[in-house]
């Protein structure tokens, strides 16, 4: 039968097989890279399910015109194509899915970057694998006819399709009792980003937001007065200084700590060398939030200290080091402008984690490498951060398949049931591989020989059926658990650190203590003098002050809690 012919006959039946191939051909475009993710288990389904609906949006206008169906379907093809080729290239090179993170890298490299970048991950098949993947699109598009639907069918399916994309996204707002024009333009742009050609256009519009509050930020960040009289007792002696930053990781899980599995191998042999706190907790339950706090002035009792007072990073490059930020956290998010302004306050920064969505495979040993760089950079005085993305949910995307380590039910107590036996193994080779990747960066510092210390501690805990009845995953702030405040602190100094900074930590390592006042602890750990240093804050200080470790959400004050009452159980091993 002609087109012609079925196009005569729309109004008398409804080849919905006909409308299912048309989809198929849009969702061809979003649906290929996806499944690839799914195949390799690099992201959660939801990505796959969301980029599945929002195909069905390039239905609309074949169901306006059904007997133009095939040139419909090449406009919007060829634009879906274009797109697609960025996603699916990306995923040849990263295995990953495509985000604004990845634009903010692109855009913050040099021609010369971005040449070599192409040098190195371009391989020759690439080139056969778009032509297949192109070929078999057009191989589609050859089969699609005109859609034979009556109008009132058409209209059905559209409203199914409106409803679906953009009337339902709002009903949980509705629920919650919050809706706006923002927040609903937001639930509908969460659920047709994955798909294209949105990933790449809300990417975007997303990294110039994100880049614009940044910016604002650090020049905010740059009209801060530096502090005064700063003194570096170490003066021009060469001298690297590293932080790192865990995250979601809780010290009860770590056999360092006497967790009852081993979960820290790699620290526990290192254990002579280190110096273990083991009395120290987050402040908020939230990295962002943490970090204001730890790496500025702010704590709980003056949470906005962060906005007038120098960073951390604004301190050590006052003192004379050169900088550097490597982080395995996403960039260029709404929730990470904080973060990703801390990173520029530093003179170098390596971006690893390019990720859209945090449910993404992403393993922190990829920080090895810049850092052995950095250490081999010739410059004389450094200040080295390593955030890493540690133990964050989901734990069984922190560490390649062939680190899992912890399978069955061995040293788990009777009422962990399989599910729970699930998410607490995953947990712990979590764990795990994060003593692997903190143990390797000791290990790659010490085998430099230089005059060095590392100190390690995570933003906040992570509660993984710790707290009885063992019914709860996760964080809340309004149900305080001390698993999701204890934390890892620990300090690893060379030899000729040692020699140089004599210090005696017996007796002082089990001191109640919170990071919100880290900075005050790293700047007499490591030489520094300033005014307004406090030494009642620091925790190696023979001035120290035991406070009370407020936890809660420090914009209503009267709802903030002393966790000390409650951690007393906390020192014992979960068994």
């Amino acid at each position: 039968m002609t087109h012609a012919a079925q196009a005569g006959k729309l109004s008398n039946k409804t080849d919905w097989h006909g409308l299912l191939l048309v989809y198929f051909f849009f969702w061809y475009f979003s649906g290929v890279h996806h499944l690839l993710l799914q195949v390799i288990d690099a992201i959660s389904f939801a990505s796959f399910r969301l980029a599945t609906v929002a195909s069905t949006l390039w239905l609309i206008p074949v169901l306006l015109a059904p007997k133009y169906t095939r040139q419909i379907a090449a406009l919007i093809g060829i634009v879906l194509w274009v797109f697609s080729l960025v996603s699916l290239g990306y995923f040849f090179i990263y295995q990953n899915e495509f985000s604004q993170s990845v634009l903010f890298i692109i855009f913050e490299s040099n021609p010369a970057e971005a040449s070599e970048y192409v040098a190195q991950y371009f391989v020759w098949w690439m080139i056969p694998a778009f032509v297949i993947y192109s070929l078999a699109a057009w191989l589609i598009w050859r089969k699609l006819r005109p859609v034979a639907i009556s109008p009132k069918r058409a209209w059905f399916v559209i409203a199914i399709v409106v409803t679906t994309l953009f009337a339902y996204p709002q009903f949980k707002n509705l629920r919650g009792g919050v809706i706006s024009s923002a927040v609903a333009a937001d639930a509908i742009i969460k659920r047709i980003e994955p798909a294209v050609p949105w990933q790449i256009l809300v990417g975007y519009s997303e990294y110039r937001q994100q880049l614009a509050a940044v910016e604002e930020l650090v020049a905010k960040n740059h009209d801060i007065p530096p502090l005064k009289n700063l003194i570096d007792r170490n003066g021009s002696t060469p001298t690297t200084l590293v932080l790192v930053i865990g995250e979601s990781t809780n010290r009860q899980h770590m056999s360092l700590y006497g967790y009852h599995r081993q979960t820290t191998p790699r620290l526990d042999a290192l254990s002579k060398e280190l110096t273990v706190f083991d009395n120290v907790v987050a402040s908020r339950p939230y990295t962002i939030e943490t970090l204001q706090q730890a790496l500025t002035f702010a704590d709980q009792e003056n949470p906005d200290l962060y906005l007038s007072t120098p960073s951390l990073m604004n301190i050590m490059k006052q003192a004379g080091y050169r900088t550097y930020w490597i982080t395995n956290q996403q960039t260029m998010t709404q929730r990470n402008t904080m973060l990703t302004n801390f990173s520029k306050q530093t003179d170098e920064q390596v971006y690893l984690n390019n990720t859209r969505v945090q449910n993404s495979r992403a393993y922190d040993g990829a920080v090895l490498d810049p850092f052995g760089k950095i250490l081999a950079d010739g410059v004389e005085k450094r200040f080295i951060i390593v955030h890493l993305l540690g133990t964050h949910m989901r734990y069984e995307f922190r560490y390649p398949p062939e680190d899992e380590y912890f399978k069955g039910r061995d040293g788990l107590p009777e009422w962990a049931d399989e599910e729970q036996t699930q998410f607490i193994n995953e947990y712990d080779n979590a764990v795990r591989y994060n003593d692997f990747v903190v143990g390797s960066l000791i290990e790659q510092l010490r085998s430099a020989q230089l005059k060095s210390l590392l100190l390690y501690f995570a933003d906040h805990g992570e509660d993984v059926y710790d707290t009885p009845p063992h019914k709860f995953i996760g964080r809340d702030e309004a149900k305080p658990t001390p698993a999701m405040y204890t934390v890892p602190f620990v300090l690893w100094q060379s030899e000729s650190w040692r020699t140089a900074h004599p210090r005696q930590f017996a007796g002082i390592t089990r001191r109640p203590y919170q990071t919100s006042h880290l900075i005050h602890t790293w700047a007499e750990l490591v030489g520094l003098s300033f005014d307004g240093l406090d030494p009642t804050k620091s925790v190696i200080s023979t001035k120290f002050r035991e406070r009370p470790l407020l936890v809660g959400d420090p914009s209503a004050p009267k709802g903030l809690i002393d966790l000390r009452p409650m951690l007393k159980p906390s020192e014992k091993p979960v068994k």
